[in-house]
């Protein structure tokens, strides 16, 4: 049996208080745990990790985990808790899901910090309510989307209605999965051997004047970085620089990906992380006449965009 654990939100307990589950759920007759004693991003981690352990030992059988979060959660402390708790040997984390508000989206960005977080951690991220705006909009919006989060799939959608297929075993975060790049393009800043100083001038030229806003975004600090090189890289220099990424800039880096290209490797080798936690490993052999190119995105707050460079500059093999 695959168990997966999708990721959306909860309503907070006060709004519910007086609801039963089974006026709130319709047409599900499988167990439903209710937490009532605190955000579940905080500090019902360790009722969250009970909870789940105990239908292990009910022998319950299902498919799915499905946790929703209040709409102001953290989505990172419930990831890591399926990363770094026996939790891990029974689930694994498949994908993360925001669903965004398109009616009210820039609002929320522009009053708060969390709606930037939340997209940035998202694998997959339905920008619902797409017939109350006009379609300049919604280009406008989903262009700020992108800037924050370049690996997500975003799918535009009416009172929140998706195909299963598109939200359910998703194995984003899985190496063993389906492991794609973003087409590099102005929103992720991607800079080729032999391109960066003249688009970094660009970049920063754009930063500043971006679609002429002169208020402050929450969101202008939460972006995405993609870089890419088709020359190969030094595995040691590779692995001593993610480390030093992750120590120095870990907190501040939600989400990274990548496919590189590494001397003497006959396979590509793939990376995900989550802020403090990485994975890697050898994927599948470079296929006959595919462009070898490594290829990598940070996605995180106050980025050190330069020194991130540098460092990837420094890893190409002799």
């Amino acid at each position: 049996m695959t168990f997966d654990i999708g990721m959306a939100r909860i309503h907070r307990p006060n709004r519910i208080r007086d609801l039963s589950t089974n006026q709130l759920v319709v047409g599900v007759d499988e167990e439903i745990l209710e937490l009532n004693n605190g955000c579940l991003c905080c500090r019902v981690r360790g009722d969250l990790i009970k909870s789940l352990e105990g239908l292990f030992q009910k022998q319950k059988r299902f498919d799915y985990v499905l946790i929703e979060t209040t709409g102001l959660a953290d989505p990172s402390p419930i990831a890591h808790t399926f990363k770094a708790s026996d939790l891990a040997e029974k689930l694994r984390l498949d994908g993360i899901i925001t669903v965004a508000d398109a009616r009210h989206l820039e609002k929320e960005l522009n009053d708060a910090p969390e709606p930037a977080v939340q997209l940035a951690f998202a694998d997959v991220i339905l920008l619902n309510k797409t017939d109350l705006v006009s379609p300049d909009e919604l280009e406008r919006l989903e262009s700020r989307i992108r800037k924050m989060n370049a690996l997500a799939s975003l799918h535009r959608t009416q009172h929140s209605q998706i195909d299963p297929a598109k939200i359910f075993n998703l194995k984003a975060r899985d190496l063993s999965g389906s492991f794609t790049m973003p087409e590099s393009d102005a929103h992720t800043h991607s800079h080729e051997h032999g391109e960066h100083d003249h688009e970094h001038e660009d970049h920063d030229h754009d930063h500043e004047h971006d679609a002429g806003h002169h208020h402050h975004h929450h969101d202008e600090s939460v972006s995405s970085l993609y870089l890419s090189d088709d020359r190969p890289l030094d595995l040691k220099k590779v692995e001593a620089w993610l480390s030093e990424i992750i120590r120095d800039l870990g907190a501040n880096i939600y989400r990274s990906k990548g496919i590189l290209q590494i001397k003497g490797q006959a396979k590509r080798v793939v990376f995900q992380g989550v802020q403090m936690m990485f994975d890697a490993k050898p994927d599948r052999l470079w296929n006959v006449g595919e462009r070898r190119l490594s290829q990598l995105v940070f996605i995180g707050k106050d980025l050190d965009e330069a020194k991130i460079r540098r460092g990837f500059a420094g890893c190409i093999a002799e």
